[in-house]
C-alpha cells in the first residue's frame, strides 16, 4: 500500500469519526461527493488548487470562497487542512475511502449493474433482494449500461464482480472444456 493510500485512508477515517459524532455521516458523503463534481468538472479550477504558485492562504481562501456557504464545517475544513499539508491530489482518494467506511459502518453496500439495456425496476429490485442477501448489506444499485455485453448482467461490489454476463459464461465454458481436455 503506497503512503498516499495509507494517509488519504487516515484522512477518510478522522472526517468519518467527526461526522458520525456530530451524527452527519450521510449528509458528509454527499457533500464530499458534491465537492468531488465540481473538481471533476471544472478543471481550471482543480489545476489552480493544485498550483504550486499559489499560496496555501490564497487556495484556503478561494475553497472558502467557492464552497464555504454549500458544505458543512468538518468537509470544509478537511479541505482547508489537505491544502495546508500539500496533499490536495488525495481529495478524491479520501472520497472514495470514506464512502467505503460509511458503508461499511452503516451496513450498506453500492452495486454498480452493469447491462446492455436499462433495468426495469422489478429486476433492480430482484437485484437489491439478491444480494441484500449474499452480502448481509442494504444494496444501492448504481446502473450502467454497457452496450459491450450481449447479454446477462455484470454486478461490482466493492472490489467483488460477479459476473453473470453471456461472455463471462462462455469464458467459463471455454476455460471447462479447455481442462477436460488437458485431462
Amino acid at each position: 500500500m503506497s503512503k498516499d493510500t495509507v494517509v488519504a485512508k487516515r484522512y477518510a477515517k478522522a472526517l468519518f469519526e467527526i461526522a458520525k459524532e456530530q451524527n452527519v455521516v450521510g449528509p458528509v458523503s454527499e457533500e464530499l461527493n458534491g465537492v468531488l463534481a465540481v473538481l471533476q468538472s471544472e478543471q481550471g479550477f482543480s489545476k489552480l488548487l493544485s498550483s504550486p504558485g499559489l499560496s496555501t492562504e490564497s487556495k484556503k481562501e478561494l475553497i472558502q470562497n467557492v464552497f464555504g456557504q454549500q458544505i458543512s464545517e468538518p468537509v470544509l475544513n478537511t479541505l482547508k487542512l489537505l491544502v495546508d499539508k500539500r496533499r490536495e491530489e488525495l481529495f478524491e482518494a479520501l472520497v472514495s475511502y470514506y464512502a467505503a467506511i460509511a458503508n461499511e459502518a452503516t451496513g450498506q453496500a453500492k452495486a454498480i449493474v452493469y447491462t446492455p439495456h436499462a433495468l426495469s425496476e422489478a429486476e433492480e429490485q430482484g437485484i437489491v433482494s439478491t444480494f441484500g442477501q449474499l452480502t448481509g448489506k442494504q444494496i444501492r444499485v448504481e446502473s450502467v449500461i454497457d452496450k459491450s455485453l450481449l447479454g446477462g448482467v455484470q454486478i461490482r461490489i466493492g472490489d467483488r464482480l460477479y459476473d453473470g454476463s453471456l461472455s463471462g459464461k462462455l469464458k467459463r465454458l471455454e476455460r471447462a472444456l479447455n481442462e477436460s481436455q488437458a485431462l
